[in-house]
């Protein structure tokens, strides 16, 4: 990856003023703009995350965490810090992440906008997942996307079978049980995808986010507008700003919003799913600023973080031309949509290197099963 010559320069995390009483008080450091670079900046702290959280326990044999493979071995980080809270930024945090873009960062934000909304996240419970009583102690998690190879499967019932199902953006669940089940556990989102998904699958009957009891609902803090949402929905109040200005949040949870139950994905979490797994060369091009995982990655990345095993469902495959775009349609095949924010065949590659080094199992479609399961055209 390119870098231009202000990101190869060692460049201070610390911006330090005197106080009237002598004391060296640090302040933030001056706002980095996108387009000062050409190409996704370098910086000699790149590989620094922040890895405070203990490594997860387990007593389960079969845990992906025992994996013997020296790729996934090499970049697996088991103690990452997954989640964002109010105790998890000090001003050298903010300096050092200020030097990365949304979602990986804070560059262009200003201080207050951001904390505003971080001084409000309580510090989480963790582990996310435990195993379940009278188990063998595997905590087993299927996720699934939205792909239309899920279209006719008849995969709903493997899928609950599982102890937590993940879900994220427009999870349309009823009329479609069969192929992708109905249990959903965890459920990761972002302010735009929670509020435009309620409009794009309305046509095929979604009226609302899957609403179990006890669901635990993610964030990916992908912009600016996610920490104006977050504020107002910890707060229980209206959005007063931003592209969701006047929107009430808590209204889309389907009544189960529960602040304890309630996470937001950290920077660093999203920058390591990006920098170790998934480094796309569109980084090195005019819109690097755009380019990032796409939300179904960074699910089943948190899924590999949160459990033993993980099958991962509806996520694009070596023959994704064979299916429509989404599961959901049902009479009319259209094809995948390439949008220039994210690197599917990149991703499409990650997710067979994984399954052929049994990290996960990626649900894959057999000729007959395509057949048996393809739409008819109208």
């Amino acid at each position: 990856m390119s870098t231009t010559a202000l990101a190869k320069t060692d460049v201070s995390l610390k911006t330090n003023e005197t106080s009237s009483n002598g004391a060296v008080a640090e302040t933030p450091m001056p706002v980095l703009f996108k387009s000062s670079f050409k190409s996704a900046p370098q910086w000699i702290f790149d590989n620094v995350y922040n890895q405070d959280t203990p490594s997860r326990q387990t007593t389960c044999a079969q845990s992906l965490q025992n994996s013997q493979d020296d790729s996934f071995r090499k970049s697996f980080l088991p103690n990452i810090r997954l989640f964002l809270h109010k105790d998890s930024i000090n001003m050298s945090e903010w300096n050092r992440l200020s030097h990365y873009n949304n979602p990986f960062g804070f560059m262009e934000y200003n201080y207050s906008d951001v904390m505003n909304a971080v001084k409000l996240i309580p510090k989480p419970k963790e582990p996310l997942l435990v195993p379940k009583p009278g188990s063998d102690g595997c905590v087993r998690c299927a996720v699934v996307g939205a792909s239309g190879i899920l279209n006719g499967s008849r995969m709903g019932t493997e899928i609950d079978s599982h102890d937590y199902v993940f879900r994220m953006n427009g999870a349309v669940i009823t009329g479609y049980e069969e192929d992708v089940g109905e249990k959903t556990s965890v459920y990761v989102h972002t302010a735009h995808s929670i509020t435009a998904s309620m409009k794009f699958f309305k046509i095929y009957g979604y009226t609302s986010v899957p609403k179990d009891e006890g669901i635990i609902h993610v964030l990916i803090p992908e912009g600016l507008c996610d920490f104006t949402w977050l504020q107002a929905l910890i707060r229980g109040e209206r959005v007063t700003t931003g592209r969701h200005k006047n929107t009430v949040p808590r209204t889309f949870y389907a009544g189960r919003y529960n602040v304890s139950r309630f996470y937001v994905l950290h920077q660093d979490f999203l920058r390591y799913v990006r920098d170790r797994f998934l480094l796309s060369p569109h980084l090195n091009e005019s819109h690097w600023a755009l380019v990032r995982p796409t939300n179904g990655a960074f699910t089943l990345f948190l899924a590999l973080h949160t459990c033993d095993t993980v099958n991962a469902y509806g996520f694009i495959t070596e023959d994704y031309e064979k299916y429509p775009n989404y599961y959901v349609e049902k009479s009319v095949k259209t094809p995948v949509t390439m949008y220039i924010n994210h690197d599917y065949i990149l991703e499409m590659k990650t997710w067979q290197k994984l399954h052929q080094s049994k990290i996960i199992k990626l649900y894959q479609r057999t000729d007959s099963e395509t057949e048996a399961g393809q739409p008819k055209s109208p």
